[in-house]
């Protein structure tokens, strides 16, 4: 295996550039980015003043209380001169073209350009719509048990100016990176670039699937080596010279990580060498497969023992919220995939479950589709579902795109959709969460949506007929 953890990557990585002697930092942005940046540059005893484009944003008392001495401006950026600050570092959520930066775009850089810029360990970075938390989570736990010290976050748990400071002596960081961090990055350097997978999202922001890629393909700039999907072309990199890993969840090519049908039943292989058979994972369905995967390859790339990663995988049981079984009642399994918020996460959760199901699939979906296509998900439910139960502000589009291919009922709510599941589930069936849709319509965050699937469980056997109360 590689010895490449231990290179040292800084050589890759842009270098400070020349700064206006005595001009402060302008920091745009007080969610945890922003605050983990201002929180940075103090610690680093730089001068900066804080701007946010609202007017009123939540937690500026704390933020206030915590900065004590720093100039804060609130509302359109327009009213500062930008001409006057050295540098100006953007928190992720802070769109150029809508906050007027666009215009001094050559000075601005973001949260992961300035981790960048400081770190000196190597840097696992990982991406794709879907699944990056559990490869990151898998990756990071890995490296942890091989006895590594390693710090994980990004967009993930801590930001990853945070870590810097928190984690003075990490010799690995392992970092989650979404299209808004990367979209502001040049010059990452990374040991191994992941990019997993790319499926319609935050169009919104990039405009098209075009640029929403060419966003996410930031993370290969400068990279040791990387890893991509071998069956999605979108993720792999222009430059086809960048040392690359492959992972698919059919039986692999020389060299390629996927998984092959031998005589003891289907393992997870490196081209012909099996690895670890697929029922010792904890992990539920294909989708996961892939994850587990993935974390393998860039094990292997950073030079982790095969033994210390299937140890991970024989007990890692997934994330709260992604692919998350809560309970299991009467041979029917209840799984919480609430951070399913768009249609491409919600079609890997049907298709990777539906291929291992002994009996039906009884989907629940619906909240706020964002304007989504929702018919890509007909096929696969009128393959693997039951019945397609369907809850919230965009119900009546999910009927239309489902309602002739598949079994498809509407409730109001999710309490209701649980127990219409409830009543109609038989032995072998899973209950599966993964709405396709935000949740703010019915509830503050997906987080918030996916307790309250919990919360109706807790409540003691599920039959027809039972009161809901979540």
């Amino acid at each position: 295996m590689s010895d490449s953890v231990h290179s040292t990557p800084s050589m890759h990585r842009p270098p400070e550039p020349h700064r206006r002697d005595g001009a402060p930092w302008l920091v745009v942005g007080l969610g945890i980015s922003g605050r983990a940046i201002a929180r940075f540059l103090q610690h680093r005893g730089e001068r900066f003043v804080v701007a946010d484009t609202r007017t009123a944003p939540p937690g500026i008392e704390a933020f206030r209380e915590a900065f004590p001495t720093v100039d804060i401006h609130l509302g359109d950026l327009e009213a500062l001169d930008l001409q006057a600050f050295s540098e100006i570092v953007v928190s992720p959520g802070v769109d150029l073209q809508k906050s007027g930066l666009a215009a001094v775009r050559e000075r601005v850089i973001g949260e992961i350009a300035l981790f960048a810029r400081h770190c000196k360990a190597p840097i696992v970075a990982i991406t794709g719509s879907n699944a990056k938390s559990t490869v990151t989570t898998l990756v990071g736990d890995m490296a942890r048990q091989a006895g590594k010290r390693v710090a994980v976050g990004g967009n993930l748990g801590d930001a990853a100016l945070d870590l810097l400071i928190d984690h003075p002596d990490a010799e690995l960081f392992v970092l989650e990176l979404s299209s808004f961090q990367l979209e502001t990055l040049e010059g990452l350097g990374a040991v191994c670039a992941a990019f997993l997978n790319l499926s319609a999202d935050h169009l919104d922001r990039h405009g098209d699937m075009a640029g929403y890629r060419q966003a996410k393909s930031r993370i290969f700039d400068k990279a040791r080596h990387v890893l991509v999907n071998a069956e999605d072309e979108a993720t792999w990199p222009e430059d086809a010279s960048i040392p690359c890993e492959r992972f698919t969840t059919k039986a692999p090519a020389d060299g390629m990580w996927g998984i092959s049908p031998l005589e003891s039943g289907e393992w997870l292989c490196h081209g012909e060498r099996p690895l670890m058979p697929v029922s010792e994972l904890r992990l539920a369905g294909r989708h996961n497969q892939a994850n587990a995967l993935a974390a393998m390859a860039i094990g292997h790339v950073i030079g982790l023992p095969l033994a210390v990663m299937r140890q991970v995988l024989g007990y890692f049981a997934g994330l709260p919220h992604r692919g998350e079984i809560v309970a299991e009642r009467g041979g029917v399994r209840w799984i919480n995939d609430s951070k399913g918020t768009n249609v491409g996460a919600t079609l890997a959760a049907i298709a990777g479950l539906g291929e291992t199901l002994a009996g039906k699939l009884i989907w629940l979906g619906g909240g706020i589709g964002k304007g989504a296509d929702f018919t890509p998900l007909a096929a696969p439910l009128a393959r693997y579902a039951r019945e397609a139960i369907v809850f919230g502000q965009d119900a009546p589009q999910l009927v239309a795109a489902l309602a002739p291919h598949v079994a498809t009922h509407r409730v109001d709510t999710l309490a209701e959709a649980m127990q219409r599941a409830a009543s109609i589930a038989e032995a072998g069936d899973c209950v599966l969460l993964s709405p396709a849709c935000a949740s703010l319509d019915q509830f503050p965050n997906y987080l918030a949506r996916g307790e309250a699937f919990r919360a109706f469980l807790d409540q003691g056997p599920l039959e027809p007929g039972q009161e809901a109360a979540c």
